[in-house]
């Protein structure tokens, strides 16, 4: 399917190739070499980078940004302002081998809402990256992220904070910090970060 109709609600790139039936949002963007399987879901205002793979079961909300060279297979569920960057990977089976047939043991992966996963990341299936946590370039996530948490390395380890804009986080002896940026002020308590307003 290409869809390049200026009427469209969402846009298909010539090389892209939609497989119906398709459930696109509106103001979406499909790039150059796109593939997106049937039946995956894709929300409104989201954009595909190049050669990005969408698996049948994969579930993307809304503005979701996937850059170059991304797959997102199978029982992936990134929510609303996820952003996936160049090159990360997904996987989907925790012991692959190529002569065993594992295509029902697939484990869930869900990105909450606001996650950003930078490029070169691993995140290994099964495991829940928690809302505004930041995943540093060339980590391997084999765990669970805590919201807003600051991952790197390998396997990622906790390093610090984030705010919901994205900067490191530094908290008061009260377990106060605010975003410069966003305003925002944040509360840390009991290995926990909340919005105070």
């Amino acid at each position: 399917m290409t869809n390049t109709d200026a009427k469209s609600p969402f846009y298909v790139h010539p090389t892209a190739i939609v497989d119906e039936p398709s459930n696109i949002g509106e103001g979406t963007k499909i790039w150059h070499w796109v593939h997106v399987m049937p039946n995956a879901k894709i929300g409104a205002k989201c954009a595909l980078g190049q050669n990005v793979y969408v698996g049948s079961r994969a579930n993307l909300g809304n503005n979701v940004r996937v850059q170059n060279n991304v797959s997102i297979y199978d029982d992936v569920l990134l929510e609303d302002d996820v952003f996936c960057g160049p090159s990360m990977v997904f996987t989907n089976v925790i012991n692959p081998r190529s002569f065993v047939e594992r295509k029902d043991e697939y484990l869930k992966t869900i990105v909450k809402k606001g996650a950003s996963i930078g490029a070169n990341a691993t995140i290994v299936c099964g495991n829940t990256i928690g809302e505004y946590a930041f995943i540093g370039a060339g980590t391997v996530v084999t765990k669970d992220v805590p919201a807003y948490a600051l991952m790197v390395g390998v396997p990622a380890k906790q390093i610090g904070w984030v705010s919901h804009a994205g900067h490191r986080l530094i908290f008061n002896e009260s377990g106060i910090a605010k975003c410069e940026e966003s305003g925002f002020s944040y509360q840390l308590e009991s290995g926990e970060v909340r919005v105070l307003n």
